[in-house]
């Protein structure tokens, strides 16, 4: 039996399939409103191997010049971004523990060669309050460790409908997605991952 860092939960296959269809139905409609980008990295203006988008009163953004950073408004349309699906809400309700909304939730598409290096979630103001993170899609090698770089990992599979929670101890884990495993989900008409991160910034 795998052994995860303390306030780290994974929750297998916490949303079944027409679940999992509804809250794709949801975001299209989202990436209608608020198209998927490329980000950059900050200092070195390196794009980044995920397109991602956001919905909710606050979204994650990168760029070269300003670094990584919360804003209301697209960085390329210049528009508020959309209105988080009450699907995502009734999801967070459901496995966050907090009574506070989230504000944020970063849509972030991984095609078959997309990556995410270990990272923490660490640009809210509000360091305690839960990151839910759902996966749809093809399945992925996800990796998670400690509050310090350098230290031990384990890596598990992730897949579509499953639902990672880092809280309590494990709110500042480091995590990262290691290598997708393609054609692995139906749920996608042109396969590929969408993770959705739900986080509440403010206090």
């Amino acid at each position: 039996m795998q052994v995860l860092p303390k306030g780290v939960r994974h929750i297998p296959g916490f949303l079944d399939r027409p679940r999992q269809e509804a809250l794709v139905e949801a975001i299209r409609h989202v990436v209608a409103e608020a198209p998927l980008y490329v980000p950059e990295m900050p200092k070195t203006g390196k794009p980044m191997s995920v397109r991602m988008t956001n919905c909710g009163s606050l979204g994650w953004v990168t760029d070269r010049d300003h670094g990584y950073r919360y804003q209301a408004k697209h960085p390329v349309t210049g528009r508020p971004w959309p209105p988080m699906p009450d699907i995502l809400l009734e999801i967070w309700r459901a496995v966050s523990g907090s009574d506070k909304a989230p504000e944020a939730c970063l849509v972030n598409f991984y095609s078959a060669e997309a990556r995410m290096g270990l990272h923490q979630d660490r640009d809210e103001r509000d360091l305690v309050t839960a990151v839910v993170s759902i996966s749809l899609g093809d399945a992925c090698l996800f990796r998670v460790g400690g509050k310090t770089r350098g230290g031990q990992t384990t890596s598990f599979r992730l897949e579509s409908g499953d639902v990672v929670v880092l809280g309590g101890e494990g709110r500042l884990a480091f995590h990262g997605v290691d290598r997708i495993y393609p054609n692995t989900s139906t749920l996608l008409k042109s396969g590929g991952r969408l993770n959705l991160t739900l986080r509440r910034v403010n206090p």
